[in-house]
């Protein structure tokens, strides 16, 4: 009967000798999280344990800074990501998080959008689609798309177009 439990710490030590500098640097990436929980920070990114609301965070992200929970912006992040969650896998933390890594993405090829526009134009295209997208991978897509040229609203035409043949029963590549 003891078995079972034989393994999973054969397991841990196993996994336990491939410590060292990626250990260290796990463990000092778990506590600067720690460190960014205050209200007057913004952490990196939003993990499931977080206390600020994600509408917050979102726009605090674009802002720069911590914005009241209050603020126009707050609200208005909050009614997207209420909304984009009708229409994708993800939950709002993880929309919130993939929408800044798209957002940086695009900054780095010299392409700066804001967030609420990339949230609200990719929910769009997830509407005319048949079923619940994934946002990631919408996100991926709208990001080769700029790369290659396009504008964002020739972008989400696009994108609307390749998605809304799902609904239609089509393939489009």
């Amino acid at each position: 009967m003891n078995r079972p439990a034989v393994l999973p710490l054969a397991v841990l030590f196993a996994l336990g000798g491939c410590g060292g500098k990626d250990e260290d640097q796990a463990k000092t990436e778990e506590q600067s999280v720690v460190a960014t929980q205050s209200d007057a920070d913004i952490p990196a990114w939003l993990s499931p344990t977080d206390a600020m609301d994600t509408g917050r965070w979102l726009a605090s992200r674009e802002a720069g800074r911590a914005l009241p929970n209050d603020d126009a912006a707050s609200a208005q992040m909050r009614r997207s990501l209420g909304r984009a969650q009708s229409f994708f896998i993800e939950d709002p933390r993880m929309i919130a998080n993939r929408t800044v890594q798209l957002g940086q993405m695009l900054g780095e090829a010299g392409k700066t959008e804001r967030y609420e526009d990339l949230l609200e134009g990719l929910t769009r295209v997830a509407q005319g689609a048949k079923g619940r997208q994934l946002y990631g991978e919408m996100c991926q897509h709208y990001f080769n798309t700029r790369k290659q040229g396009d504008e964002p609203a020739a972008a989400f035409a696009k994108l609307s177009e390749r998605y809304g043949a799902q609904r239609d029963g089509e393939t489009k590549p």
